[in-house]
């Protein structure tokens, strides 16, 4: 059994190893508020992509970032919240967007999804190795495209497949990026958190 595993048993999640319970309500709180907050503010760190409406943007990383760190439930109510704030008129969607007409709104209802989801295998230990964390990712990504993508054929009115060449081709190897620090980010988390246990 490794350090990480006896410090912090599969079902925890690192924001639980970190941070643990002493007023619950509080903590979690402060967590889905930190959380959203996180989201926005990376989701201003986007470069355009010539011919798609939909930018390269640091938004997704932290959306999959809060989800396993989080926690399903905890994750899924950080991107409820930042959705629901950009909704209602914050400026914290990509490029200082907001509402849900915009055609990358699609992205964000994803990345509620996929916070959840990879929160979930988080608790299953989803994180905790570079193989599992990289696989955590690469699901968590495929469920913002799955909903992304078919969200701005709609809202461009275009076919799929040029959906699919605006809204996926381009992004690929920022998201191969992304995992790949993901994969060097959280185990070592996890390996921090086993020492100080």
């Amino acid at each position: 059994m490794s350090s990480v595993s006896a410090a912090a048993p599969t079902g925890t999640v690192l924001a639980d190893a970190v941070f643990p319970a002493r007023r619950v309500l509080a903590r979690d709180t402060a967590l889905v508020v930190g959380g959203a907050v996180l989201t926005g503010l990376a989701a201003q760190i986007a470069v355009p992509v010539p011919g798609s409406p939909v930018p390269v943007t640091g938004q997704t990383f932290a959306a999959l970032l809060v989800g396993t760190s989080l926690g399903a439930r905890r994750g899924f109510l950080s991107l409820a919240l930042y959705a629901l704030a950009g909704m209602a008129g914050m400026p914290w969607f990509a490029e200082g967007d907001s509402g849900a007409a915009m055609p990358s709104f699609g992205y964000v209802l994803g990345m509620l999804l996929a916070a959840t989801v990879v929160g979930a295998l988080a608790r299953r230990g989803g994180d905790r190795g570079a193989l599992r964390t990289v696989g955590t990712m690469a699901a968590g990504s495929a469920i913002i495209y799955a909903i992304g993508v078919p969200y701005l054929a709609l809202a461009t009115d275009s076919s799929l497949g040029e959906a699919v060449a605006a809204g996926l081709i381009p992004f690929l190897v920022g998201d191969a990026l992304k995992a790949a620090l993901a994969m060097g980010a959280l185990p070592t988390a996890w390996k921090l958190v086993g020492r100080r246990g």
